[in-house]
């Protein structure tokens, strides 16, 4: 039996929602710290919520607030490229969709942070 030539199949990749009846589970988070090791990236997610006097004397004494994490992704350095062009773009959109007021500040990837 002859092997036959690899056949070529072009496809989309597309979240597949978990969750009863397609229903997604979004973690809504308002604070991110990135970190890496030599093979991956890794971002993790917290929401800070408002401060209770316990949290702000613990604050003012060790000079830190704790968040919990909601989330912790690891990704390889093969992605990132493709992350940093999907978020640039979606802010690019968000920005043009918006009253100027209204959209926080997007210098841009190689022009500094967000203000």
């Amino acid at each position: 039996m002859a092997d036959s030539p690899a056949k070529q199949i072009n496809f989309t990749i597309v979240p597949d929602e978990p969750g009863p009846a397609g229903k997604g589970v979004r973690t809504y988070a308002n604070f991110c710290a990135i970190a890496h090791s030599p093979f991956d990236l890794t971002i993790t997610f917290c929401d800070v919520q408002p401060l209770t006097a316990d949290d702000i004397r613990h604050a003012e004494a060790t000079e830190t607030v704790r968040a919990p994490i909601v989330a912790r992704i690891a990704v390889p350095f093969t992605v990132v490229p493709g992350i940093i062009n999907a978020l640039t773009e979606h802010m690019r959109a968000m920005q043009a969709q918006t009253a100027p007021e209204s959209s926080p500040s997007w210098p841009g990837p190689d022009k500094g942070s967000i203000n």
